[in-house]
């Protein structure tokens, strides 16, 4: 397939990012209602649902990034300083990171701590004992990223597809929108 300006991205691509964001906000309103987690939090419901949508976001970011990599994105639109360009990949980038390390610090925290990640009646493997040495930060580097950073770059990104939308009035922000 010959790619052109102004395409959009695939409707896969654009299914898994979509797709990423509604499991994102489900994660978001899980873990600003479960219980503070401590020393002897019990595993409620609301826990549990934030552990399986962690390891769920951590498998589709896997598969969306094998995608990304086979898959070439659309070139940029005409008229998009390279900075903007730039920009835009860096903050893509730093999100796909997130969508790694967030989940996978969250798991070590839960091994950590010895409460069980069990996602659709299988129990995952502990990444590290529980309470050995060097691993107590976990939770709260997963807290701070998750918090400020995913939800800082996901306000950037935000913005900047309404800026493309609203102001520069380009294609941006639909070549990432279903097609009607």
């Amino acid at each position: 397939m010959v790619e052109r300006k102004g395409a959009s991205y695939t409707g896969v691509a654009k299914a898994l990012h979509w797709l990423i964001l509604a499991l994102l906000i489900a994660q978001f309103i899980f873990a600003w209602t479960m219980p503070h987690i401590g020393r002897n939090t019990p595993v409620t419901t609301l826990i549990s649902l934030h552990f399986t949508f962690g390891i769920v976001i951590l498998a589709i970011a896997i598969f969306r990034l094998v995608w990304r990599f086979t898959h070439a994105e659309p070139p940029p639109e005409d008229g998009i300083p390279p900075w903007q360009t730039a920009s835009a990949r860096i903050v893509h980038w730093l999100l796909y990171l997130l969508l790694f390390l967030v989940p996978i610090l969250g798991w070590i925290n839960a091994s950590w701590r010895g409460m069980p990640i069990v996602i659709f009646g299988a129990q995952l493997p502990q990444l590290v004992a529980t309470r050995s040495s060097g691993w107590g930060w976990t939770g709260d580097i997963h807290a701070l990223l998750a918090n400020y950073a995913m939800l800082g770059l996901i306000g950037v990104h935000v913005l900047a597809a309404l800026y493309h939308y609203f102001i520069r009035r380009d294609r941006v922000l639909q070549r990432m929108l279903p097609e009607i």
